[in-house]
């Protein structure tokens, strides 16, 4: 799947955070440019809706829950 729901575990600098998907996946997330530009803050314990790299790695984060 493309589209995946988590929760914020962990926030990191740059608009950075750690994601628990399932059971015990972490990805690593930076926030989307919508999301900066509106100022939509993330914190840790918010559920969020990201769009997963094609290639792994990292995940962008579209949507907060």
């Amino acid at each position: 799947p493309n589209n995946v729901e988590g929760v914020v575990i962990e926030a990191l600098p740059e608009a950075m955070f750690k994601v628990l998907v399932g059971d015990d996946q972490e990805i690593l997330a930076y926030l989307a440019g919508k999301m900066r530009m509106n100022r939509i803050k993330v914190l840790v314990g918010d559920k969020v809706e990201m769009k997963l790299d094609p290639y792994g790695g990292k995940a962008r984060i579209y949507k907060r829950l």
